[in-house]
């Protein structure tokens, strides 16, 4: 080991001696079937043991327990990770290092202070306190999908994929109230795609909640459409129905309580927005895929010397296409958040816009001033927000 590896390592001895470090992090990984590894202070029957936690490329998790914290595992993650963090109730203290080997120790003293245990303790989790999940993996339309097998167990490959699907049943559960609390529930998947999130919706309405729900998915793919027509059929997911249908056309005469949309690519997003606003959607909740849009029409002198780097003008637009898309949805009439679906580690096409009906009317006017003056900084067309959701 390095000094600086050696005196990172005493560090972490110290501060998880002390009780105060909520947990060891190691990322980016240089070596090959291994993505992230995590050392975390877990208890046991109030006794405190360390769970070392391993995440490989393929999905898999793997834990090994151990009574005192493992210096000998840590030791040996160093050659394997370039970057390894250290993290406080209030900050964290980060060793990096690069492909060349040049190494720098981040460690502010109020950080150094909580290593010493000069700072908040941190009480243990239960070991047992794992995540519960909405779904167990055994639903029959996680077999049909391919993302469980035959015993009801999430494949390794999928796992990813399973997180997913049950991050945004969370959303769905959250945005309830926005919904009818009696009767049917009419939910649209607009560019439904193979229908991941449109299975699993329909699944947690109707067999979980009891909620006799109509289903319309939409995509423009005609052999995609006809094999998730299918699949609801084997399932006898009778509720569903599946349309070949360009979205923008769709009948206005019936309004959807839920519009769901997963990763409609670059402008498809903002015809889905659009599509659920003029049908007087109740709640709609999207997440955003490519942003290639908005890199091929800003022009904004302020905000060259970052757009004129490929890849910080992509993140830069990607953040401001979604602000955008908030704004616009707000001007609409629609009360809006954006939130994180997964781990950022499963996807980078990881923001979920969630919008429900109904805003306050100063908030709105304040929010058609921040979208003007916004298109206008931006170099855009400043096309006026229409009132067509009240």
């Amino acid at each position: 080991m390095t000094d600086k590896q050696k005196e990172f390592l005493s560090l972490c001895d110290t501060a998880f001696s002390s009780g105060s470090a909520r947990m060891l992090v190691f990322s980016n990984s240089t070596e090959h079937g291994i993505k992230k590894l995590r050392i975390l202070p877990r208890s046991i029957n109030g006794k405190t043991v360390f769970v070392t936690e391993r995440t490989l490329t393929d999905g898999r998790v793997t834990q090994k327990n151990s009574p005192v914290f493992p210096s000998r595992n840590a030791e040996e993650a160093f050659s394997g990770f370039l970057q390894v963090d250290l993290c406080f109730a209030k900050g964290s203290a980060i060793y990096k290092r690069n492909k060349k080997g040049s190494e720098a120790l981040i460690c502010p003293a109020p950080v150094r202070r909580a290593a010493l245990g000069k700072g908040e303790t941190v009480i243990p989790l239960p070991l047992e306190n794992t995540k519960k999940r909405m779904l167990t993996g055994a639903e029959p339309f996680l077999r049909e999908l391919g993302i469980s097998d035959g015993n009801g167990t999430v494949l390794p490959t999928r796992q990813a994929k399973f997180r997913q699907i049950c991050r945004f049943l969370e959303f769905v559960r959250d945005i309830l109230p926005a919904l009818p609390k009696e009767g049917g529930l009419r939910v649209y998947d607009l560019c439904c795609g193979k229908c991941y999130l449109s299975f699993a919706v329909y699944h947690y309405l109707r067999n979980i909640l009891g909620r006799n729900t109509e289903m319309l998915c939409v995509d423009r793919k005609e052999d995609v459409i006809a094999d998730c027509r299918r699949t609801a059929e084997k399932l006898g997911f009778d509720g569903m129905r599946f349309l070949c249908e360009d979205i923008r056309r769709l009948d206005d005469s019936l309004v959807p309580d839920l519009v769901l949309s997963l990763h409609a690519c670059d402008t498809a997003t903002d015809v889905v927005l659009e599509t659920a606003v003029r049908l007087g959607a109740a709640a709609i909740l999207s997440t955003p895929c490519c942003h290639r849009e908005l890199s091929r029409k800003i022009d904004c002198r302020a905000l060259h010397f970052a757009l004129r780097f490929g890849v910080l003008s992509d993140k830069l637009c990607t953040v401001l296409t979604d602000g955008l898309r908030a704004l616009r949805l707000e001007c609409d009439g629609y009360t809006v958040c954006a939130a994180e679906l997964t781990d950022p580690d499963d996807t980078p096409k990881n923001v979920l816009l969630r919008a429900t009906r109904g805003i306050t009317p100063a908030r709105r006017a304040e929010s058609e001033r921040e979208y003007r003056a916004a298109l206008s900084f931006l170099g855009l067309s400043d096309r006026q927000p229409e009132h067509s959701a009240q």
